[in-house]
């Protein structure tokens, strides 16, 4: 439980995005504020712990860094872009079912019906919060945000499968990903977006929050968290980023949440809950 809870600090941090986006970065520079989330916190996050990858951990961590960065956040940001919040978030939300299926392809588990079925309903839970009559669809935005989920579930798996090398802390494998995802947005994000936003304190302020906390602070204990719990229950984990969102956006934006919001909170946070528990023991009668 201790794991678990310091785990779910780094959804619980990814919530703050949407308010800090809207009310402390500049506009129309997305990709730019995922480079600033990333790059910033690896170089930190290398210069204190001193360690870099050896042998097949160049490659590796390359890959990791691609997966739960690197792609990740344009793909994020595309379907922010071309979807409401609401649907980008419920889209996000659909990581746990990946993660079931990836488990057994990659980590050679039984499938989890348990957590499978606590994924569907987890779903439909943060599609109540977030999900309004004006939602609408765009095909480019909804595969956009899918690709994020996938993208973030084959990297979370993988960190599941290689594991963290022996004698390597928790800060230094962030840093290493971090670093690797932020290397491949820095051309990415200077070749689409043109060159960088007039940064007022406002803006330094929003950028420090996305280094320290939703990208040094948040990636260590992610992975922290991945390394040392069962990897459905970290993905269960993932739906508290749009609950927290919806709060903030009550509490800062003067959004309004209802009836039906309250009664998917509480269908998501049950599942979040029941993610984390062991399938029930199916009993057997003698005859």
């Amino acid at each position: 439980m201790p794991r678990t809870a310091l785990t779910a600090i780094t959804p619980v941090i990814w919530g703050t995005t949407y308010v800090v986006t809207t009310e402390f970065l500049p506009p129309a520079h997305p990709l730019f504020a995922g480079l600033m989330r990333a790059l910033p916190a690896g170089l930190i996050a290398l210069a204190v712990t001193r360690t870099l990858p050896r042998g097949a951990w160049w490659a590796k961590a390359a890959a990791l860094g691609l997966l739960n960065i690197g792609l990740c956040f344009p793909l994020l940001f595309l379907a922010a872009e071309r979807l409401p919040g609401g649907v980008a978030a419920t889209t996000a939300a659909a990581q746990p079912l990946v993660v079931a299926v990836l488990a057994v392809a990659v980590l050679g588990e039984r499938l989890s019906g348990w957590r499978l079925a606590w994924g569907v309903v987890g779903v439909l839970g943060v599609g109540l919060v977030v999900l309004g009559p004006k939602a609408a669809l765009d095909t480019v935005g909804v595969m956009a945000g899918l690709g994020n989920a996938a993208s973030m579930a084959l990297g979370v798996t993988l960190t599941k499968r290689w594991g963290r090398p022996a004698g390597v802390g928790p800060t230094a494998f962030a840093g290493w990903q971090l670093t690797a995802g932020g290397l491949f947005l820095l051309p990415v994000t200077f070749l689409v977006e043109g060159p960088a936003p007039a940064i007022d304190l406002r803006a330094v302020l929003g950028y420090l929050w996305m280094a320290l906390a939703g990208g040094l602070l948040a990636y260590v204990l992610w992975f922290r968290g991945v390394t040392a719990l069962p990897v459905g229950s970290v993905a269960v984990l993932v739906l508290i980023s749009p609950l927290v969102a919806a709060v903030l956006g009550a509490a800062v934006l003067g959004q309004t949440l209802g009836a039906v919001q309250l009664l998917g909170f509480v269908i998501s946070l049950a599942a979040i809950v029941a993610g984390q528990l062991p399938a029930p023991a199916k009993s057997s009668t003698r005859r």
